[in-house]
């Protein structure tokens, strides 16, 4: 199985851009994993397909703990899809489609980030979900 972010447009700041790519090698001992950049939030729909389970991350959406977010995980991956896709979409969110297209909408919490931050933030708990179901130390109770 592979496990995309995608996301609407490109990172613009240096330092995102090495955080991600600093979880993006991290993440490769785990799984597939590769983010994929889209130029609008319409071309997210053209990219999911069928067999995928497409989340969208969303301020409208369930707020889950790292603990949760990774049982959560497991979930999904233990569905079967061929892919798992993590969306982040532009700064007007996500349109109707996505929507009605998504399997699940999830928040990264109540406070804003910028798009660039949210990739990051994204990125770092969506390792430490690995590590949590791989019973390794980066995440303490």
């Amino acid at each position: 199985m592979e496990i995309i972010l995608l996301v609407v447009g490109r990172t613009q700041e240096k330092y995102i851009k090495d955080g991600l790519q600093l979880y993006s090698n991290r993440l490769l001992k785990y799984s597939k994993f590769k983010i994929v950049s889209v130029l609008n939030s319409d071309k997210l729909n053209d990219y999911v397909k069928k067999g995928d389970r497409f989340i969208l991350l969303d301020e409208r959406g369930i707020t889950l703990s790292s603990v949760g977010f990774a049982n959560q995980f497991q979930k999904w991956m233990n569905s079967g899809p061929k892919r798992l896709i993590f969306a982040i979409g532009d700064s007007y969110g996500f349109n109707k489609l996505s929507y009605e297209k998504s399997d699940a909408i999830m928040s990264l919490g109540p406070m804003t980030f910028t798009h660039d931050m949210a990739r990051l933030i994204f990125l770092e708990q969506l390792y430490r979900s690995w590590t949590i179901l791989g019973g390794e130390p980066y995440h303490h109770d």
